[in-house]
């Protein structure tokens, strides 16, 4: 996964193995930041890769 590459909401929930809504919670709390672009959501890669880094630490 590149830095600059922007993902779908699909892709994060694929990668993420969540739902749609469960997703867009993420976004809404901003706990997951994202870009929009016209009418379409796009999170960066970057970002997904810091939320996960981030979760895994307060897990620990």
């Amino acid at each position: 996964m590149r830095d600059d590459e922007l993902l779908t909401v699909a892709d994060v929930m694929a990668r993420l193995k969540l739902g749609r809504s469960t997703v867009y919670d993420l976004i809404r709390s901003r706990r997951l930041p994202s870009i929009t672009i016209g009418r379409c959501r796009r999170i960066p890669a970057r970002a997904l890769s810091d939320y996960i880094t981030h979760e895994m630490e307060a897990a620990a």
